[in-house]
């Protein structure tokens, strides 16, 4: 099938317009071209699209529904070449589970006062590049280092690691725990985009574990009191959760914070964001 965008927008005009001649005049072609542009359309689809009347056109049954799927693909459309020519206008960051932590509400805050020309954009996505790989974002706040061959990083500051509990859990009266004590627990861990794995225990001291892929499916489980979770600060600033707990992990190496983009393809505004959010970490 060798459809084309010009052929849909010829049917969206000539529905819109009401005429052929009122669609031709809208698109600055001919009416002849009109004409063949929408018969070579319902060649290509093996279907009637519009039913022609002395006065006006009108979509058949099965041209409304090709009518409706057209105007969203067009749009698609529009707003690809949109993003493609002025993509740098925008800065969309990414992240898995909680951006920037403390600072997301003051990065947001800041960032058009110091660069009103390049808009923001916060996008989670659940992936182990916060979306960076997937597209999704120009730049991903990532709390694992990512692949060096594809993507660059840059430490942007750290956050020491909680642990997280049922508040009627015996630990919530307590002020910090120890990873041994975790290590008689039951954790639940994110294989996939968490900070936590088993390389903070010795092999003989490793807590049981159970996995989940979603913060919030890990809060209800902490919640629920079957298991605990072990995570950076940011979580604990982002994610307030009522039946749920935090406390510092008093004997755990703090998380590095990153943020990591495209090695053969950085957005200009990456430079800023790695100014300004290393200023924030930094003042905290």
């Amino acid at each position: 099938m060798d459809m084309e965008l010009r052929q849909l927008r010829v049917l969206v005009a000539i529905v819109d317009a009401g005429t052929f001649t009122d669609a031709a005049i809208e698109l600055g072609v001919s009416q002849a071209a009109v004409s063949r542009t929408l018969a070579a359309l319902e060649r290509t689809l093996g279907v009637r699209l519009l039913r022609r009347t002395s006065r006006r056109v009108a979509p058949t049954a099965t041209g409304a529904r090709v009518l409706a799927r057209a105007r969203r693909l067009l749009a698609e459309a529009d707003a690809l070449v949109q993003d493609a020519a002025s993509g740098h206008a925008l800065l969309r960051i990414g992240y898995a589970w909680s951006a920037m932590g403390r600072h997301t509400v003051a990065f947001q805050r800041r960032w058009p006062r110091r660069w009103p020309h390049v808009g923001l954009r916060l996008v989670r996505t659940n992936t182990a590049t916060g979306g960076l790989a997937e597209g999704a974002c120009d730049v991903a706040v990532v709390r694992t280092a990512p692949d060096a061959r594809r993507f660059d990083s840059v430490i942007v500051g750290v956050e020491p690691r909680y642990c997280a509990m049922a508040s009627d859990d015996p630990w919530a009266r307590r002020r910090s725990v120890r990873l041994a004590d975790i290590g008689a627990r039951t954790l639940l861990i994110d294989p996939r985009t968490g900070t936590t794995t088993l390389e903070l225990w010795p092999p003989e001291a490793r807590p049981a574990t159970e996995r989940t892929t979603d913060i919030d499916d890990w809060l209800t489980a902490v919640a629920g009191g079957r298991c605990v979770g072990v995570t950076a600060r940011g979580t604990v600033e982002q994610y307030p959760r009522p039946g749920v707990v935090y406390r510092p992990v008093r004997d755990a190496a703090p998380v590095p914070v990153r943020l990591a983009w495209w090695r053969d393809d950085p957005h200009p505004a990456v430079r800023h964001a790695v100014e300004l959010l290393t200023e924030l970490y930094g003042a905290s």
